[in-house]
């Protein structure tokens, strides 16, 4: 029985080839619920997406899953620009990313009749982001940065940062000097 499932997987592999503008081998993707701008999602080497995916790319925008990069159950991402997700990082489930804000500065209108803006978005090499987070519009994590659950994450974090709350901020951070974690 386990076969039967291989066979599924390199069936919609080669499926997903034809309609991503890349889909590189051995990657998977589970089951997505809804997909937006194809041509434009790049899915590098080892790529695991599990069941549940959202991806939404709006305009010119593309999104760049680099090599070797695991991503849990119902993961919903959005983008305009250029969103990339470095290699080695692992995003646990119910995880939102976006590179786009809704302007709400004119009162007169509902915020959906008013324009997208977008802002870079980047998610470091080896990072790790736990349930639930949500990386809001403008966030660059840097290389090693670790997410907790349920974060709502905006702004600029530097390498090997622990990043928790709502809003988030940095409580951690690596010392490569003394080789240790310390507060920040």
């Amino acid at each position: 029985m386990h076969y039967l499932y291989k066979i599924r997987w390199m069936l919609r592999g080669l499926f997903y080839k034809l309609i991503f503008g890349q889909f590189s081998f051995p990657s998977y993707i589970g089951k997505p619920i809804f997909l937006l701008g194809t041509k434009n999602i790049y899915i590098n080497r080892r790529v695991r997406i599990f069941p549940g995916l959202r991806a939404e790319v709006h305009g010119g925008g593309c999104l760049v899953f680099h090599e070797n990069v695991t991503i849990g159950q119902n993961f919903h991402i959005t983008c305009m620009g250029e969103l990339d997700v470095k290699a080695g990082t692992i995003i646990s489930g119910d995880v939102m990313v976006t590179d786009i804000d809704h302007a709400y500065q004119d009162i007169s209108k509902s915020v959906i009749d008013q324009p997208h803006v977008p802002s870079k978005t980047e998610i470091g090499e080896n990072c790790f982001i736990g349930m639930g987070a949500r990386i809001q519009a403008g966030t660059i994590l840097g290389k090693g940065c670790v997410v907790g659950a349920n974060a709502v994450v905006r702004g600029t974090f530097p390498p090997h940062s622990v990043i928790v709350g709502a809003p988030a901020k940095a409580v951690k951070c690596f010392n490569s000097q003394s080789g240790a974690w310390e507060r920040c």
